[in-house]
């Protein structure tokens, strides 16, 4: 089967909030459900009681370029499922991420039409099949949730209902001196309490931002996390981890590049150990699939703390082996997202609500994309909230 031409010519900024989750919507497209029976192999109408699928590729594309350690984002493409069942539709986002995800691999594409095609599969078998597709795996959690709750409910609770919001860090992207400081400025106006800033690029003038707001805000008005994508060698992330323990630096993510073979003595492992400022885990997580592994992964670096991406960890399925194994161990966490649409972040925002955790999360705002999806989210400060 060929799965290369996948494409999409939706327009979503023409939508309503909610026309995403409107189970009467229909995408246009070549793939569209009533112009791809062939393709499924069911009757368009969606009138038996068998599930069927739909995936569509979507191009996300940014507002300005984002950028990392590792480059600058222009675009993004992730992949649109759709699950129907008895007239009804759960909407789900496989949110690959090229370059990151351990899913990168050239039969991704096979993996999404093998799941179309077996969507009537059990649970366990669909998990089973897909292992090593943690954004797969994690799109088709979402859309069997919201196939269940429907509208735009993943998991119900005090935060779809408006009652409760999850407190949140500002991201400060990449960039020279005076783009970062435009963007701490404009997260300071909107009141928040916990800033993120990706470094890693020109270490010294980023260490001098840093100077200038610890002077100006003390740790007890202001946490500071930074993440530096590994950009760090192992001999300079000492320097690194020795001059953000002097600017009260709440933690560093993922100082240097993530080890290759994590059950034998690490310096990722020697840095936790010894480091004088907290240190998170990312990318380290990612391509760790049995609960075993995680188990010998975290028992042998014992970080301080780890992120959980649920595009590249493996989805909520994923996340809760790695939160069980943190906690059994005494290691923090905080849920982050990775550059998902709407439909995305919406789901991880619901999840992480249901984990209780009381530090600030990584999650984005869905402002980053010119043609996002419409969403129920919105942000009130540093908080962000389910729009009813």
């Amino acid at each position: 089967m060929i799965v290369s031409s996948f494409k999409i010519n939706i327009r979503p900024q023409n939508w309503g909030r909610n026309s995403i989750y409107d189970t009467k919507f229909q995408i246009t497209s070549p793939f569209s459900l009533k112009s791809s029976h062939h393709l499924l192999g069911v009757h368009s109408t969606i009138q038996s009681v068998m599930k069927t699928a739909q995936i569509e590729k979507y191009t996300l594309q940014f507002k300005q370029p984002g950028g990392t350690s590792r480059g600058v984002l222009h675009t993004k493409d992730t992949y649109i499922l759709q699950v129907f069942e008895n007239n009804q539709r759960g909407i789900g986002e496989c949110a690959l991420f090229r370059g990151l995800s351990a899913d990168d691999v050239p039969e991704y594409e096979e993996q999404l039409a093998w799941l179309r095609e077996n969507i009537n599969l059990t649970k366990e078998e669909i998990i089973h099949k897909l292992y090593g597709f943690p954004s797969i795996i994690f799109g088709y959690e979402q859309a069997m949730l919201n196939l269940k709750y429907q509208n735009d409910l993943y998991f119900p609770s005090a935060f779809t209902e408006g009652k409760q919001g999850i407190t949140i860090n500002g991201l400060i992207w990449m960039g020279d001196a005076r783009f970062m400081k435009s963007q701490i400025k404009d997260k300071l106006e909107k009141g928040f309490s916990c800033l993120k800033l990706k470094i890693g690029v020109d270490w010294e003038s980023e260490k001098e931002i840093l100077k200038q707001l610890r002077n100006q805000f003390p740790k007890e008005i202001l946490e500071l996390r930074v993440d530096a994508n590994g950009a760090f060698s192992y001999s300079q992330a000492w320097r690194v981890l020795e001059e953000l323990n002097a600017l009260e630096i709440h933690s560093i993510e993922q100082p240097i590049k993530k080890m290759t073979h994590f059950h034998q003595n690490s310096e990722m492992k020697q840095l936790c150990a010894e480091t004088p400022t907290p240190i998170a885990l990312d990318e380290e997580l990612i391509g760790v699939h049995s609960l075993e592994e995680k188990q010998q992964l975290l028992e042998c670096i014992m970080p301080q703390y780890i992120i959980l991406k649920p595009s590249l960890v493996g989805g909520i399925s994923g996340c809760d082996e790695w939160i069980a194994i943190a906690e059994k161990l005494g290691i923090g966490w905080w849920i982050t997202s990775a550059l998902e649409s709407n439909i995305g972040l919406n789901a991880i925002a619901q999840y992480t609500f249901t984990k209780n955790n009381s530090m600030p999360q990584g999650l984005g705002t869905g402002g980053l994309f010119t043609n996002n999806f419409p969403s129920p989210l919105c942000l009130e400060g540093e908080v962000l909230r389910f729009q009813k």
